[in-house]
């Protein structure tokens, strides 16, 4: 199964993208009559058959759709801090999107090495891996967020800060208090955690405090890990 992204696609026609008319007709070699997949990235999936081959503008010719494509019975929502190399908060972003992800939201925190990114570029990392996890769903990535912006906000779920500082109190196991279903929003910090002053703001605006193990883990290991729990809690008993 060949995927391609085209978040502007209007059926029964659609042209691919320079790019991908090219890796389409020079790598794949596909002739017309040939069948591949399309998403628009909003959760459809469209079969469709090659009209004409051109490495510039190939066109292609939709024969039959699916909505909702493997939709995730719950949202996910992860703020995380990105890491000083940038490569590692990439991986997540890839790994994240593959294992499944609704938003993506990037923290600025007081302990923040890294304070900018690359949208055009963490938006390719995204796509690519969409593609290769054969996705119908791209997660939406949100532009730098002050983390006190963000807790001040809105969210249509539960709400969790993963934190070290044990002298705060109790910290339950992810695991052990989200709900299958659940609609959840989690905060990971950046290499330095977060402060204390942070993270007394978030219990005092709703957050629940959680832990992700006894292991000392990477920011970016610590996003997966949280990633990983609600994908394998929702996806048990599945058939």
């Amino acid at each position: 199964m060949q995927l391609f992204y085209a978040p502007d696609i209007v059926p029964p026609y659609h042209i691919l993208p320079e790019e991908e008319s090219r890796h389409c007709v020079r790598v794949l070699r596909m002739q017309p009559g040939d069948e591949l997949h399309l998403t628009d990235g909003r959760g459809s999936m469209y079969t469709c058959r090659v009209v004409e081959v051109d490495a510039r503008r190939c066109s292609v010719e939709v024969v039959d759709c699916i909505r909702e494509f493997e939709k995730m019975p719950y949202r996910l929502t992860m703020a995380v801090a990105p890491t000083k190399n940038i490569d590692r908060f990439e991986w997540f972003l890839e790994k994240a999107t593959e294992v499944g992800v609704t938003e993506i939201y990037p923290l600025l925190c007081e302990h923040s090495e890294r304070r900018t990114i690359k949208p055009e570029r963490e938006q390719r990392v995204i796509t690519s891996a969409v593609k290769q996890s054969l996705k119908a769903y791209h997660p939406v990535l949100h532009d730098m967020m002050p983390l006190r912006r963000l807790i001040a906000s809105g969210f249509d779920g539960r709400r969790f800060i993963a934190h070290c500082d044990r002298s705060l109190g109790e910290r339950p196991y992810l695991g052990d208090v989200v709900e299958k279903g659940e609609n959840a929003l989690i905060l990971i910090g950046p290499e330095g955690d977060f402060s204390r002053e942070e993270i007394t703001f978030a219990l005092a605006n709703g957050f629940e405090p959680i832990s992700l193990g006894h292991q000392r883990l990477r920011t970016e290991t610590a996003a997966l890990a949280a990633t990983m729990m609600l994908s394998m809690l929702n996806s048990l008993h599945i058939k």
